[in-house]
C-alpha cells in the first residue's frame, strides 16, 4: 500500500507531525509520497527523505492507494476535493481548531497506523453533489460539504427561486442560499438554523440566508432530485461558493442546477471515533452545560 501525505505547512508543529508519521509508516514497512509543498521545508523533517518522494498533489491522489490529510477542516476538504477527483479515501489528521471531518488526532498516530497496517478500518462513502451553471462554459462544480449563492460585494438582498424536479418552489430574498450534503450539514448550514443530518442520510439540505421573511425555513430534499434555483441581483455579479474555497462570480441572472453526484467521497474511518462521539465532543450537541457550572441555580 502506498499512503499519500498532504499536509498544510502553516499548521504549528506540521513538520514533527509528518517526521512522526513517516517514520511510522516506515517502521511498519509502508511505501509513502509526499505532497510538494513540503518540499520547500525539507529541511524541517527529522527524516532523510529522497526528493523523488515528492510530487504535486494531481499525482500524489493518482498513484496513492490512501490519502492521509494532515491540518483542520479546510485542509481536509481541499485534500478530499482533490480525492474525489481519483477516487481515493482519505483520512484525516486534525491539526487545526475543530477538526469535525478528521478522523483522528495526532495523539492518536500510533493506533490508527496499526489500523490500516491490520486492515482493520472501513471505507465510508459520503455524498458530493455538482452543479451545473447554466448558460456558462464553465466545467461542472463538485461540492463536499456546501454550495452556496451568495450576493458578492451587494449590501443588498437578491431574488431567489427554486424549483425541485421541475416543480415551482418558492421565490423569496435573501442574502443567498446554501444546498448542503449530510457532511455538510454541521458546516455553514447549521449557523443558518438548518438541521444536522446523518452522514448516511440520502439528502440534499436548502438553508437560506438571512431571508426577509419570517416563514422561509430551511428544506430537506431526496438526494436524488434535481434542484434549479434562479438568482436575480442588481449588482453586477453573483457568486457560487464550493466548499468555502473555489469562488465563481457570474452575471445576474444565475440559474443553475444542482444534483447528487454519481461518484461518492471516501473516507477511511477506524475505532477510534465515531459521528455521534463527533458531534457531542466538538459541536457540543446534546450536552446539557449547567452540568459542568458549578454557579448554576435551582
Amino acid at each position: 500500500m502506498i499512503i499519500g501525505i498532504i499536509a498544510n505547512i502553516n499548521k504549528i508543529n506540521v513538520f514533527e507531525v509528518v517526521s512522526a508519521l513517516i517514520k511510522k509508516l516506515r517502521t511498519k514497512e509502508l511505501d509513502f509520497l509526499l505532497g510538494d509543498s513540503l518540499y520547500e521545508k525539507r529541511d524541517l523533517l527529522e527524516e532523510n527523505i529522497d526528493k523523488s518522494t515528492f510530487i504535486n498533489n494531481d499525482k500524489l491522489c493518482e498513484k496513492a492507494d490512501m490519502i492521509i490529510s494532515i491540518g483542520g477542516d479546510g485542509t481536509m476538504l481541499a485534500t478530499a476535493y482533490k480525492a474525489h477527483q481519483y477516487d481515493k479515501p482519505v483520512l484525516g489528521i486534525n491539526l487545526g481548531k475543530l477538526g469535525f471531518l478528521a478522523e483522528a488526532n495526532i495523539n492518536q498516530i500510533d493506533d490508527f497506523m496499526e489500523a490500516i497496517r491490520r486492515g482493520k478500518y472501513k471505507i465510508g462513502k459520503r455524498m458530493v453533489i455538482e452543479t451545473e451553471c447554466c448558460g456558462h462554459k464553465v466545467e461542472k462544480l463538485y461540492s463536499i460539504n456546501d454550495m452556496v449563492i451568495d450576493k458578492g460585494g451587494w449590501p443588498k438582498m437578491i431574488d431567489i427561486t427554486i424549483e425541485v424536479n421541475g416543480e415551482y418552489v418558492t421565490t423569496f430574498a435573501a442574502d443567498g442560499i446554501i444546498a448542503a450534503t449530510p457532511t455538510g450539514s454541521t458546516g455553514y448550514s447549521i449557523s443558518t438554523g438548518g438541521p444536522i443530518v446523518s452522514p448516511g442520510a440520502d439528502v440534499i439540505t436548502l438553508s437560506p440566508i438571512s431571508p426577509h421573511s419570517l416563514n422561509i425555513r430551511p428544506i430537506v430534499l431526496p438526494g436524488n432530485s434535481e434542484i434549479t434555483i434562479r438568482a436575480t441581483s442588481l449588482y453586477k455579479e453573483i457568486h457560487v461558493n464550493c466548499d468555502g474555497q473555489r469562488v465563481f462570480a457570474f452575471p445576474p441572472p444565475l440559474q443553475i442546477k444542482i444534483k447528487k453526484c454519481e461518484r461518492p467521497l471516501k473516507l477511511v474511518h477506524t475505532s477510534l471515533s465515531n459521528y455521534y462521539e463527533t458531534l457531542r465532543k466538538k459541536l457540543l450537541w446534546g450536552i446539557d452545560l449547567r452540568k459542568n457550572s458549578l454557579n448554576v441555580q435551582d
